[in-house]
């Protein structure tokens, strides 16, 4: 039992490695596709698993092929990271002290391309 918990992965690394995947793929991917492009001894039940919690989210979207799914992302890797910190952001009722804390703790080269981006209105 021991065994098994210590090569229990950290949370979101089989979630990361199933994106890498499907950002890597030019279409969209049937789980046995993803399983294979991992390589790393997965179920193909599990990684059906990641896919429908993925799909859950809404981080990816899936498409009917024969009798079950393929999945494609629905953001780039910067677009989801994008999506994560306004999901902790959410989470706290207080914005602006969190804000505050964020931008506090940014290192000069980051508030400056932040106040770059703010200055000039891009997304």
């Amino acid at each position: 039992m021991t065994e098994a918990r210590d090569e229990r992965r950290p949370a979101g690394e089989l979630e990361a490695g199933v994106m890498a995947a499907l950002w890597a793929a030019d279409a969209p991917q049937t789980p046995g596709q993803v399983q294979l492009s991992l390589g790393a001894g997965l179920a193909r039940t599990t990684v059906t698993t990641i896919l429908s919690r993925l799909h859950e989210k809404g981080v990816v979207d899936r498409r009917r092929q024969g009798r079950g799914y393929a999945y494609f992302p629905v953001q780039d890797a910067h677009g989801l990271t994008a999506r994560r910190m306004h999901t902790e952001l959410d989470r706290d009722s207080n914005r602006h002290t969190v804000l505050a804390r964020f931008v506090a703790q940014l290192s000069e080269d980051d508030e400056r391309v932040l106040r770059d981006l703010l200055e000039s209105g891009e997304q």
